[in-house]
């Protein structure tokens, strides 16, 4: 029996987990990228406060799936929700202007690291496109533009959040640059 075509379905996590092109390694990342989102959503409590983001953050959810299958199958990410989510990044970036004004490290309760993650995942996801273009895959490049945008509003998020919570932020001086 070939380990890569079971006849048990069961057997088989993904249709294209045995691919060695960059796109299984792409939807992958997405789909860990969403888990993550909802892995946030677990550590919120509702109020009133609370409530816009968490809207934001599940809308974000289905944005993120359609992200995953804009490379593989048909284009689900559009103008419109690139103006939704730039909208959304004023608001958290309004809301805690000036807090950060240089580095900071990655801490806080939760979901705070988490949103660090998040922030982080999308950096991945931007990296795997460039995998994609460079392997001859083409896609909309407004994947560039909307999992670029994503990395910077979970930055935004986390400094919104720990600015609601009155969590002072650590700042890092690099001894590098």
């Amino acid at each position: 029996m070939n380990p890569k075509k079971p006849r048990d379905k069961r057997e088989l996590c993904y249709p294209f987990i045995f691919e060695t092109q960059f796109q299984c390694d792409y939807e992958i990342a997405t789909d860990e990228l969403c888990c993550q989102v909802g892995a946030v959503l677990s550590h919120l409590t509702p109020d009133a406060e609370i409530a816009p983001m968490q809207a934001d953050l599940a809308a974000l959810q289905r944005l993120i799936y359609n992200l995953n299958g804009s490379v593989r199958g048909r284009l689900g990410i559009f103008e419109e929700d690139l103006a939704w989510l730039k909208g959304r990044y004023d608001h958290y970036n309004e809301a805690s202007r000036g807090r950060v004004t240089g580095f900071v490290l990655p801490q806080g309760p939760q979901p705070i690291p988490t949103l660090h993650l998040c922030r982080c995942g999308s950096k991945k996801v931007v990296r795997l496109l460039v995998r994609l273009e460079e392997s001859g895959v083409r896609f909309d490049l407004i994947l560039y533009r909307f999992a670029n945008l994503l990395a910077n509003f979970f930055f935004v998020l986390t400094v919104y959040l720990k600015q609601l919570w009155q969590v002072d932020e650590v700042p890092y001086v690099s001894i590098n640059y």
